[in-house]
């Protein structure tokens, strides 16, 4: 049976090297993004699907899913990455995309999470992947939209790992403390691309791949990946 690989949030950056990791091993990706006009190319590369959903939508994740269990294959990993990037002074942010930001980072997350592990449990089995980033960790000034969601996806991992480890369902927490070179510049103008400063997507995806393959004697809830130029 063909196992199925969830990438939520693709991209040109590090969704997308995530994507091409998993098909370089045993996974048939399933692409998902707002607007997939931009994913042909990517698609035809992985042998994947690309499917339009609205991550924050509960009616649409439930039809996102629906489309899923008809898929010949099982569900085995479901990786969550979309993260609206919205900063400002306290005082000048715009409190509706405020709340876009955490309907999307957090409640969205919360979504897949519920779906993913409603087939996951009853396959008994599977892995989800949940990225995080350093404003999970410690709030920066005038980061607070960002850091609200990223604190409440990596209380959510932590909620799930100790919910579904023990009924064999993996929950991992991936911090991205750094920039992330690549694509993931255009998305983010600040992001320096000057050699060791930044992180390689690809690097990133394979220890995705590595968490996803761990055996369960050892599984980790949680990894931080930095520049080993960065200071913390």
């Amino acid at each position: 049976m063909t196992s199925l690989a969830l990438v939520v949030g693709v991209g040109t950056g590090l969704s997308a090297s995530t994507a091409r990791a998993l098909a370089q091993g045993s996974y048939r990706p399933i692409l998902v993004a707002r607007d997939i006009s931009g994913l042909d190319a990517l698609r035809a590369e992985v042998d994947g699907v690309a499917l339009a959903c609205d991550a924050s939508d509960p009616d649409a994740v439930a039809d996102l899913f629906g489309e899923i269990d008809g898929m010949d294959g099982s569900l085995d990993v479901a990786v969550y990455n979309p993260s609206p990037w919205v900063r400002g002074a306290i005082t000048e942010l715009d409190p509706l995309e405020v709340h876009d930001v955490l309907d999307v980072t957090a409640f969205g997350a919360f979504l897949m999470a519920y779906h993913a592990a409603t087939r996951m449990l009853g396959a008994g089995r599977g892995t989800m992947l949940f990225i995080g980033a350093s404003s999970g960790v410690k709030g920066y000034a005038e980061s607070a939209p960002y850091a609200m969601g990223k604190f409440a996806v990596r209380g959510l991992c932590q909620s799930l790992a100790r919910e579904l480890h023990p009924q064999n369902v993996h929950v991992g927490h991936v911090v991205i403390d750094g920039r992330i070179g690549g694509a993931r510049r255009e998305e983010h103008p600040a992001a320096s691309n000057a050699g060791d400063r930044s992180m390689d997507p690809d690097e990133i995806a394979r220890n995705d791949v590595h968490l996803i393959e761990q055996r369960r004697s050892s599984w980790t809830w949680e990894v931080e990946l930095r520049p080993w130029t960065r200071e913390f």
